[in-house]
């Protein structure tokens, strides 16, 4: 596949059913299941915020999708729970007046990556922030590689972040992100049930 036959485009009602697909695929166990989006609450992602919701499609086969909401300062500089931050599978704490534009996911199909598809959708949450006259791009970032690190040196998941900022370590979902310009600004220990990431995540952000 080249970029030349990707097409990003926002997420449609008959898209919902290959998304949900396309999220067990990508997040398969120990990811628990029950945190997987559903063609309900996708419908409504779409009914509040459906400028902020994308998926990749090549060869009319989806094979990329991508999550966000706004929400405001306060809620921002919290640096709460997944759950707290976002308003759990509905969004429910989207904000159109607020100041951020939050990444909740980006789900690109296993076979898929490593090929420009997340930068891809990554600018165009970026465009639509920028267009919409938000102050930054924000997300909290699994470390599906901490779990394994830990194990073996019994450190902590700001000391992995570290190795991963001096290139010490590739982390599968962090790295891209940091090449994408991302900056991580704390750590959180307990922001969502993710066995992998030992419950952890980084805070990152992009002023724009």
């Amino acid at each position: 596949m080249t970029l030349a036959q990707l097409t990003i485009r926002n997420l449609e009602l008959q898209d919902l059913d290959e998304v949900v697909e396309l999220q067990a695929s990508c997040f398969p166990p120990p990811f628990p299941a029950e945190l997987l989006w559903q063609s309900a609450h996708l419908a409504r992602h779409l009914e509040i915020f459906p400028a902020g919701q994308w998926v990749a499609v090549e060869s009319s086969r989806l094979i990329a999708s991508s999550t966000t909401l706004i929400i405001g300062d306060d809620l921002w500089h919290a640096h709460a729970d997944w759950e707290t931050t976002v308003g759990g599978h509905e969004l429910s704490r989207h904000d159109p007046s607020g100041t951020t534009l939050y990444g909740v996911d980006i789900s690109v199909h296993p076979k898929h990556r490593g090929q420009g598809v997340g930068r891809a959708l990554f600018e165009a949450r970026i465009q639509t922030a920028r267009g919409l006259g938000l102050t930054r791009f924000g997300t909290a970032c699994r470390l599906p590689g901490l779990a394994d690190w830990h194990q073996r040196t019994g450190a902590p998941a700001s000391q992995y972040v570290e190795e991963v900022l001096r290139g010490g370590l590739a982390d599968s979902t962090l790295t891209p992100l940091l090449r994408w310009g991302l900056k991580p600004v704390g750590i959180l220990d307990r922001y969502m049930e993710d066995e992998e990431s030992r419950n952890s995540a980084c805070l990152l952000e992009l002023v724009l």
